[in-house]
């Protein structure tokens, strides 16, 4: 499989509108015993990604945008229907995500891909306020709190989010991840939230989730965003 020349491929039909030459493409790769869980890792996300940064790129038309993210997310539900199911790792995830459409589509993705290996996963999407984000933390009491692919304008209630996390005391043991979104374009941002682990895609996450259960931010790393917002308005 030529990733790079399927994933261009996919593209320029899925921004085009082209439903069925979207779908031959994918019947094609799977024809050559490709697994629908290395298509959406190899060539979905790629995809997505490469269609989320020329529209903030102003590269690609809005028509051109929502042509390919409606497209891509018919391909994903069908992708899912087909993830063979991995034994139950006894793990719950509760996950949010960025407001956008396709912020929707990465965390959908990702919590597809979470469930099918084993997690037993609540997707929230985006648009929920931090007191309902508490009190269902509350209520689940999850092994892991994941903010997937959130836009920019999300990073500070996440950031507040976490501090009345770590403030109340609430699910101590629970590990707070993020990854994709904003999180992939600012470098640091995830450390200076005080996430305790965090991912540039889902297969990242994947085995991050796997190999690294016990890691946690330290008590320093929950305060540092925060002496560094003091030192920025002490500059200013």
């Amino acid at each position: 499989m030529d990733q790079e020349l399927l994933v261009e491929h996919l593209f320029q039909t899925l921004i085009s509108g082209d439903r069925i030459s979207a779908r031959r493409i994918v019947q094609e790769i799977l024809n050559e015993g490709i697994s629908p869980e290395q298509i959406t890792h190899e060539v979905y996300w790629p995809v997505l990604e490469m269609i989320n940064t020329l529209f903030r790129a102003d590269q690609l038309s809005t028509l051109a945008h929502h042509y390919g993210i409606r497209l891509l997310r018919s391909l994903v539900d069908q992708a899912q229907v087909r993830y063979s199911q991995q034994p139950a790792r006894r793990r719950r995830i509760v996950s949010f995500c960025g407001t956008s459409e396709a912020d929707e589509l990465a965390g959908q993705l990702v919590a597809d891909l979470l469930e099918a290996d084993g997690y037993e996963i609540y997707f929230g999407g985006g648009g929920v306020a931090n007191d309902e984000i508490l009190a269902e933390v509350g209520e689940r009491n999850p092994d892991v709190l994941l903010m997937f692919a959130s836009g920019p304008s999300d990073a500070p209630n996440i950031r507040q989010l976490i501090d009345s996390i770590r403030s109340v005391g609430a699910c101590p043991e629970m590990q707070i991840v993020v990854g994709g979104g904003v999180f992939n374009r600012a470098e640091g941002l995830a450390e200076e939230i005080g996430a305790d682990l965090w991912a540039k895609d889902p297969a990242t996450l994947i085995g991050k989730l796997a190999s690294e259960t016990d890691r946690r931010a330290t008590p320093e790393q929950h305060t540092v965003g925060r002496h560094r917002r003091i030192k920025k308005t002490a500059a200013a």
